[in-house]
């Protein structure tokens, strides 16, 4: 069963992709065709220089016209066309201008400037598209890796193929080794590995078995897999993946929209003044209309120096390069504007559990309770039990467990070398454990469970000192009875190792905030661990989001991943969320999404949106500088029209070349 996306004729140029990559061209032919505007300007651009060198050397002046002619057929008349079609819809804009100045060089007797205008023009018009297109190619593979078709298994067992279209949620499917997943779903028959690097970046394999959730785009390696569809196909996690880019690619800085209505009227208004440029400026300065003195050739060289070229596209591609670059990264915007608004927060707030942490239990703390001798005074202190011992002990215990702490406890018991015997086994669900351990020839009577459990094996006194001791301790405890001797096991989340360092370097420039639904010692706990002063914890949703609106009026970043992060991602300046253990809710509200949950790259983020900011500045103002230096003295006459035509076209590539740095920052 193929794996590639069917596209129909209209929807594949409907869809702005590069012609090149057309499903409807051969193999040679794409090999061609990839860059074809490029390739043909450059051509052209040596048809050019050859026409250059037969004029100036007084060579067969009517080869020169021939390339000349080939040189307007290439690259003129599709810009003909297209300035035709702008002016049918009553658009005016920059490639109007250039096209409009091209034509009436021949006019003039200058066809040499004016193939030279319609060339550079050509190539800054191209590295615009094939930046474009890196994005847009994006949502091609992706449609690419996904299946337009499902076996589905039907209530008899067998099997009937179907497009995904038909399939709707509940229904199973069956996805074979080596095939793409088509739909997401949960699994429940069957264990294999998927590659989601597709979705999330993660190039190891991640294991999956029954219960756990697959998705669409996700290729399954070794084993069979029935499961039981969760979402449709328009509803699947890589067609929310594709809406996504479109959004990120559609949603438009502030800059770059004013930019779009200025070239508007900026291109109607530096086409009517070279209209009047050209009617007055030989009564201004006594000169001919025609001729390379003449009026007309100033204002067309005026007409030239002063389209807005790189003005209008140098915060687009800024923006639009730093969005493909952030992709390749596992960081997806939902529009270019998050990098203006991200770079003016001053407050980043966390939530605790599933961002900072794992999620995961960790075994903070293992410590014998040594029972005051006032509290009992019929017994001695008693004597310490080896604590490696003991923590076998509980292991052995826990091992039999399905308690979420029992694999804390196995991680932190992993290298301890003790043969532990379990002699009996009980499980009092909901409590606690019990049972009988044979080590080194010694038996022990032993209880692992929560404090109303172990309490009813303990004297009156040494409840009562056990509660007093516990009470400034975190909620996440349980205990563990070895005969006589008592352990108290504290457990907390497992920090993320990449925390660490986000933090450590944020704190030098950004106010850092935790907002926790967990208990203040759990919360207070981690934010010591990683320095955040500013812990809010025992919140419930509507605490978060008025928190998350308090600081809001600063400029906050909120990084969530729950369900009850939604409301506070949305209203945050910027929300950011975890991709993989995200919920579809978090996602949804959020307008960052870290595909391989490395909170690491929030600091990369950061940095990216501060230097993609001061690359559209830099084009904004080289841009500038350049209308400024060539549209005044082209109407004095002091720069000709070829000049005029090298200084707008190179400011435009020069430009484009610009962005690419951030493709490398």
């Amino acid at each position: 069963m193929g794996n590639n996306k069917v596209y129909t004729f209209d929807e594949f140029f409907e869809s702005g992709l590069e012609e090149s990559i057309s499903p409807f061209l051969e193999k040679k032919s794409k090999k061609w065709s990839k860059n074809l505007p490029l390739k043909t300007a450059f051509f052209c651009l040596f048809l050019l220089i050859i026409s250059y060198v037969i004029v100036y050397t007084n060579l067969n002046v009517n080869i020169a016209y021939l390339l000349l002619s080939f040189i307007y057929l290439f690259v003129g008349v599709p810009a003909l066309l297209d300035a035709l079609e702008d002016l049918k819809n009553f658009e005016i804009n920059i490639s109007i201008l250039m096209t409009l100045a091209g034509f009436l060089a021949i006019l003039l007797n200058s066809p040499l400037e004016g193939a030279l205008l319609l060339i550079l023009f050509n190539i800054s018009d191209s590295l615009e598209k094939s930046i474009s297109y890196r994005t847009k190619s994006a949502i091609y593979n992706l449609n690419k890796i996904a299946p337009t078709k499902a076996f589905v298994v039907n209530d008899d067992k067998s099997i009937t193929v179907r497009s995904i279209k038909d399939i709707k949620i509940k229904m199973k499917i069956l996805i074979k080794a080596g095939e793409t997943v088509p739909l997401d779903g949960k699994i429940i028959e069957g264990y294999s590995e998927v590659n989601q690097v597709h979705l999330t970046g993660e190039s190891m394999p991640v294991e999956k078995k029954v219960d756990d959730m697959v998705y669409a785009g996700a290729i399954n390696i070794d084993g069979s897999l029935i499961i039981e569809v969760t979402k449709t196909s328009a509803e699947s996690t890589i067609s929310r993946i594709i809406k996504l880019i479109n959004e990120a690619t559609d949603a438009k800085p502030k800059i770059q929209r004013w930019l779009d209505k200025f070239g508007k009227i900026y291109s109607t208004i530096v086409i009517l003044l070279s209209f009047t440029f050209a009617i007055i400026l030989p009564f201004i300065f006594n000169i001919t209309y025609l001729g390379k003195e003449g009026g007309i050739y100033r204002a067309i060289a005026f007409l030239i120096a002063s389209s807005p070229c790189a003005l209008i596209i140098g915060a687009p591609l800024a923006y639009l390069t730093a969005i493909s670059s952030l992709a390749k990264k596992g960081i997806l915007l939902k529009g270019g504007f998050i990098l203006d608004a991200i770079r003016k927060c001053k407050n980043i707030a966390f939530d605790k559990t599933g961002t900072l942490t794992t999620g995961d239990f960790v075994l903070s703390s293992f410590e014998q309770i040594q029972f005051d001798q006032k509290s009992d005074k019929s017994e001695k202190k008693l004597q310490e039990f080896n604590r490696e011992k003991a923590l076998a002990i509980a292991d052995s215990l826990e091992r039999k467990s399905t308690h979420p702490i029992a694999q804390a406890i196995h991680t932190a018991a992993k290298d301890i070398k003790y043969d532990v015997k379990i002699l009996e086994f009980k499980s009092d669900a909901g409590f606690g454990i019990q049972g009988i351990c044979e080590i080194e020839d010694k038996k022990y009577k032993v209880y692992i469970g929560k404090l109303e459990y172990i309490d009813k094996f303990l004297t009156e006194e040494k409840k009562k000192y056990l509660n007093e001791k516990i009470a400034k301790k975190a909620k996440t405890l349980s205990f563990m009875l070895l005969d006589s001797f008592l352990f108290i096991l504290t457990f907390s989340d497992e920090i993320r190792e990449n925390s660490f360092g986000l933090i450590e370097t944020l704190k030098k420039s950004k106010n850092l905030i935790m907002l926790t639904g967990d208990n203040s010692f759990n919360a207070n706990f981690v934010a010591q661990k990683l320095g955040i002063e500013n812990v809010f914890a025992n919140l419930k949703v509507e605490d978060k989001l008025k928190y998350a609106s308090e600081y809001a009026k600063n400029g906050l970043v909120m990084i969530g991943d729950g369900i009850n992060d939604a409301p506070s991602l949305s209203r945050a300046t910027v929300g950011i969320s975890l991709g993989k253990v995200g919920s579809a809710t978090a996602i949804d509200a959020s307008d960052v999404i870290l595909l391989n949950d490395d909170i690491l790259l929030i600091n990369y983020l950061l940095k990216k949106a501060s230097f993609t900011s001061k690359i559209a500045k830099q084009n904004l103002i080289f841009a500038l500088f350049i209308i400024v230096l060539a549209s005044i003295p082209s109407l004095l006459g002091l720069i000709p029209l070829w000049l005029a035509v090298t200084l707008h076209e190179g400011s435009s590539v020069l430009v484009g070349l610009n962005c690419l740095r951030l493709i490398k920052h």
